[in-house]
């Protein structure tokens, strides 16, 4: 059959992919690594440290479930040819059986796909959970209103990695939406996946709080961060601090509205401001918001040290016109647009319902080769 022999082709195609991630993961040292991860957990002492043993365990899961992966694609990849051949050495044009093979196939090919994904993610921090900070900027009421659509965006993607949400601290907007709010996704790989979201998210449509009907831009910075769980070794004065107390806003019933349990830290040498109300005592908020503040300064060390290298200031600008990382068009027409890396989708609901995907693998593609901007709005007004 023509379409069997098309299929065949298309495998073999990937075979050099798969060869190529098989080589890069290096499962015989993995393999090796299991079987001594094993031995020490039959260790009577091993959970001694629960802290310790419980990371080790997570490390131990996560390299069983890669090569028990890679060892399958392999499998899947002979059984997907056996199968061709075996339909072709009939002779038959059995339709069933070739939308059996389109249908394995294809999921071989996404499998792959995603696991040459996550292969890329070899920074220090991208296995860790992701702290993320939306602001609404330029755009007012509209602006307040974007931020809370971008933070349903967000939580609906998480949902999707089978990840959990948990706000930390959050300040509605004085007519409708959110001015800003701080959530944690927790989930492996969370903040490797959602480094790709830091910058200015730009709104087009008809806003429905515009009485004339008239089409509006708002803005939207994101600024995301890794949970970096240890102790980093970075510098931090107390007179550099300023510790202010407050009353949470969000929910938590009468203890949370009572007492002035959130707890913003501001460093005043850098202008970064962190902020906790999530947890139920103002001990337990501050020492979340001092893991914020040092996390944040770390990363922008790291940025800063990028910065000297490339000699350019980094990629989030001002939360206003021009400076967008991606923008989404709701009208005269529906596009999504990533100005880095030229991703585009025509279908801005399912974006907004989570399906980023596309875009985040095209970023760490595009990060891969080097990261240059290729794309513009200038077509958009």
């Amino acid at each position: 059959m023509v379409v069997l022999d098309q299929m065949k082709v298309e495998l073999q195609g990937l075979r050099g992919t798969l060869d190529e991630v098989t080589a890069s993961l290096d499962l015989e040292n993995k393999k090796k690594m299991i079987e001594e991860l094993n031995r020490e957990m039959e260790e009577p002492t091993f959970w001694d440290n629960a802290e310790k043993a419980n990371k080790k365990s997570k490390d131990l899961k996560n390299m069983q479930d890669l090569v028990e992966n890679i060892e399958s694609l392999h499998d899947q990849y002979n059984d997907i040819i056996d199968l061709i051949d075996m339909q072709n050495a009939e002779g038959t044009d059995d339709e069933d059986m070739a939308a059996e093979i389109r249908e394995e196939l294809d999921h071989f090919e996404t499998v792959l796909e995603d696991i040459r994904i996550s292969n890329l993610l070899s920074g220090e921090y991208d296995k860790d959970n992701a702290i993320l900070r939306l602001n609404a900027g330029a755009g007012g009421t509209e602006a307040c209103d974007w931020c809370s659509m971008l933070y349903r965006m967000y939580t609906r993607w998480a949902e999707r990695k089978g990840y959990s949400v948990e706000v930390l601290d959050s300040l509605d907007g004085d007519e409708a939406g959110i001015k800003s709010i701080t959530f944690q996704v927790n989930g492996i790989n969370s903040y490797g996946y959602l480094k790709s979201e830091k910058g200015v998210h730009r709104l087009v449509r008809i806003s429905p709080f515009n009485a004339q009907g008239k089409r509006q831009t708002s803005f939207v910075s994101l600024d995301v961060m890794p949970d970096i769980e240890e102790d980093v070794d970075i510098d931090i004065r107390p007179e550099d601090l300023r510790v202010d107390t407050y009353r949470s806003s969000g929910a938590g019933g009468q203890h949370i509205n009572k007492t002035s349990s959130a707890v913003r830290i501001t460093h005043i040498p850098t202008g970064v401001v962190v902020a906790c109300q999530n947890e139920r005592s103002q001990f337990q908020n501050k020492d979340k918001a001092m893991q914020m503040l040092k996390a944040k300064l770390v990363m922008l060390k790291e940025e800063e040290n990028q910065a000297k290298l490339d000699g350019i200031r980094g990629e989030v600008k001002d939360n206003a016109w021009g400076s967008q990382i991606r923008s989404y068009v709701l009208q005269p027409y529906t596009m999504v647009n990533d100005t880095r890396t030229g991703e585009k989708s025509s279908n801005a609901d399912g974006v907004l319902d989570g399906e980023l995907d596309p875009f985040i693998n095209a970023y760490l593609k595009w990060l891969a080769t080097g990261g240059k901007p290729v794309g513009d709005d200038s077509d958009i007004e």
